[in-house]
């Protein structure tokens, strides 16, 4: 195994996000826009809090405004689309983010239904979705943009490549096919009850993991020299690492795909983490960009 078949994600980010400050300052200098970001988080899950905490720095750190709305676990869907509904009509924020999950009292499709489609920068409205599919000016779904951005990187022209998703989610999958559609890909989206799904990654230039099990996909599922684009994000227990305090075994995060026997045949793959995981911070902030850009009437920068 050698360091150059993998795809270095967290390295890719940070290039990405310098693109994006270079043009927020640009657009700040020339048009005297200035990208707001507001992100809606309901109730204290951890991971969320630290997700949310993440995207505001990272938007910070970009040169564009971060508005960061916390309420409470009890907060009434009521009042959590009033909310929705402020931010549409504020021109200080380009893009609004909910974070996911919303407790149990709130319906989460009505209220990303709520969000403006100019302003869902998540790219999970149904109007964004049928943009999409249908060539449309769309903001993409974060995650499945950052793999293609990858891709291409790594691959440069996908014309003609045979690629298959295993996964079928409306915030992977079926996104991503519809992207690689676009760059002339030859796409099958799989997911764990396809038959034969084994032969059937064996047969693609192109494998993208997003299931959600632990180390399904095996080495021998990839074809010699494929590219393999691993979204998976499991945690599992690693009794190497010794034991918590609390005496239970300690975990750590694996991918999708059995990476230790993936890395061997794969002509380029990405590791979990570091990979996948660091573009889509990266992607939102971009999004946010081309929502402020279009909102103002100003051509999007190529990104």
């Amino acid at each position: 195994m050698t360091s150059g078949n993998i795809i270095d994600g967290k390295a890719f980010a940070t290039v990405l996000r310098e693109r994006i400050g270079a043009e927020v300052a640009r657009l700040k200098e020339a048009h005297g826009l200035n990208p707001g970001l507001a992100v809606v988080l309901v109730g204290d899950d951890p991971a969320s809090a630290v997700y949310v905490r993440n995207k505001g720095e990272q938007t910070r750190e970009s040169g564009m405004q971060s508005f960061e709305h916390r309420l409470p676990a009890d907060t009434a869907e009521a009042d959590v689309l009033a909310l929705v509904e402020k931010l549409n009509t504020d021109d200080t924020v380009n893009g609004i983010l909910v974070q996911l999950p919303l407790p149990d009292q709130t319906d989460e499709q009505k209220v990303l239904a709520a969000i403006n489609p100019d302003k869902d920068v998540d790219g999970f409205h149904v109007t964004n979705v049928g943009r999409l599919w249908t060539g449309g000016d769309a903001l993409v779904p974060c995650t499945p943009y950052g793999c293609l951005l990858m891709l291409k990187n790594k691959l440069g022209d996908l014309s003609g490549k045979r690629a298959i998703i295993v996964g079928r989610s409306n915030i992977v999958g079926k996104p991503m096919a519809a992207l690689l559609l676009a760059e002339s890909c030859t796409v099958t989206i799989a997911h764990s009850r396809t038959r034969d799904l084994a032969q059937r990654c064996r047969e693609s230039d192109i494998v993208i993991a997003a299931v959600g099990r632990p180390k399904m996909i095996k080495g021998d599922w990839v074809r010699l020299g494929a590219t393999v684009i691993d979204v998976g994000i499991n945690r599992v227990e690693a009794p190497e690492k010794g034991l918590k305090e609390d005496g239970t075994p300690k975990t750590k995060l694996v991918g999708d795909v059995d990476f230790a026997e993936a890395v061997e045949v794969a002509g380029a793959i990405t590791p979990v983490p570091g990979g996948v995981g660091p573009m889509t911070i990266a992607c939102l902030l971009r999004n946010t960009l081309v929502a402020a850009c279009r909102q103002a009437g100003i051509e999007p920068p190529a990104i």
